[in-house]
């Protein structure tokens, strides 16, 4: 199952029809989906384990436990309508037409396609490759919003848009009020802050008041979910300060939750912080060019993988390109030779459309990182004592 390529969604529904997750207690799902990362906008795995995540990037999995949360709803729900009909509807009923940001997809007639695009689009903060690939920040860190409103959807549909925005607006007030409210912000909080607002997708001028944005979260779920917000703003390296507790015992009266509830979340956040420090992106110190060259990487080191036998074929092809490529993990290639390899990739980039993207422009960009990786993660087609069976 793979969620970048087309048909992902029909597989992995097929996949997890044959086993009994969505028969999971509601909270335990929502603590499980919690460990994933998936509600604190760092994905390091799937949910239940239903898919295996090694293979996966972090954007893949995002999807994958998106659409596991949707399906999980939708079952718990039971309604009559099929299930990806019922969640584009959803999508086709909070989106904003003014300003379109599915609107170019919706003429796609192809039901699961369609919801494989908006997936795609909706998880992202920036939908550029060049501005994803010096962002720190690449997934959408309130997509459970979109599940509550999901949630919301299938028992009423009435008003639907505005819950939606009313809820987005009730979190971003609880959430920046407590970073606000902070003695003394660090690098955390801003990295906080911006990857809150560029994942609110509705920018309200006006947001409401701590006690109207408190009166609009009810359900079990909600309360679930701002409170492991307000964990997230209130963490500073494992330290929760004595006002920030404060805050979080006001919001269990204000919520009217059991105070193991706030103590579990907290716990959760120290541990997975803790457990995945190097694989959350805005507990990292990287600058702009070192976020660059990861995400370039990891981006580049997937198509090489993907398209590997296809990849072999074509260099074994072109023995040009395969002495150039052998040649660069030995020394330096020459300018003109780096011209040359460069003609060389380009010509075979075309005859393969998964590799369009270095087609793209900045697509050059990436060339030298191919350049290095191929060599590493193609070893057999760059073995020159290497002996092939005859038939």
């Amino acid at each position: 199952m793979n969620p970048s390529a087309s048909g992902w969604i029909k597989k992995l529904l097929k996949q997890v029809s044959e086993t009994k997750y969505s028969e999971t207690e509601t909270t335990v799902f929502y603590d499980k989906l919690k460990q994933t990362g998936f509600i604190y906008g760092s994905n390091i795995k799937v949910v239940l384990d239903l898919v295996k995540p090694f293979a996966l990037t972090e954007e893949e999995r995002c999807k994958t436990n998106l659409l596991l949360t949707f399906y999980y709803i939708y079952n718990q729900e039971n309604p009559k309508e099929e299930f990806i009909n019922s969640l584009i509807r959803y999508y086709k009923s909070i989106d904003d037409h003014k300003r379109s940001f599915f609107l170019e997809l919706f003429g796609n007639n192809k039901p699961d396609s369609l919801l494989e695009q908006i997936i795609h689009k909706r998880i992202h903060i920036e939908d550029n490759f060049i501005s994803k690939s010096f962002s720190y920040f690449l997934i959408n860190a309130l997509l459970f919003v979109d599940v509550l409103g999901y949630h919301r959807f299938l028992k009423d549909e009435s008003h639907i848009r505005d819950y939606v925005n009313t809820l987005e607006s009730a979190l971003e007030t609880i959430v920046f009020f407590v970073i606000d409210n902070k003695s003394v912000k660090t690098e955390y909080d801003d990295n906080l802050i911006k990857l809150f607002e560029g994942s609110i997708r509705h920018k309200n001028s006006e947001l409401p008041t701590y006690n109207k944005a408190v009166s609009f979260i009810n359900t079990p779920l909600e309360k679930l979910y701002v409170i492991d917000l307000v964990c997230m703003a209130s963490w500073t390296d494992k330290i929760i300060d004595t006002e920030e507790r404060q805050f979080l015992i006001q919001l269990k009266k204000d919520l009217d939750l059991d105070g193991e509830v706030i103590a579990e979340s907290v716990n959760d956040i120290n541990l997975f912080y803790d457990e995945h420090k190097q694989d959350v992106a805005f507990l990292s110190s990287k600058n702009l060019a070192q976020s660059f060259y990861d995400n370039s990487s990891k981006v580049v080191t997937r198509l090489i993988t993907r398209n590997s036998k296809r990849l072999i074929q074509e260099l074994s092809e072109s023995k040009e390109a395969l002495y150039l490529l052998t040649q660069s993990t030995q020394r330096n290639l020459t300018d003109e030779e780096q011209k040359k390899i460069q003609a060389q990739l380009m010509d075979i980039f075309k005859s393969m459309p998964s590799l369009a993207i270095f087609m793209l422009p900045g697509g050059m960009l990436l060339l030298p990182l191919f350049v290095k990786f191929i060599p590493k993660l193609l070893p057999s087609a760059f073995d020159d004592n290497r002996i092939d069976d005859e038939d």
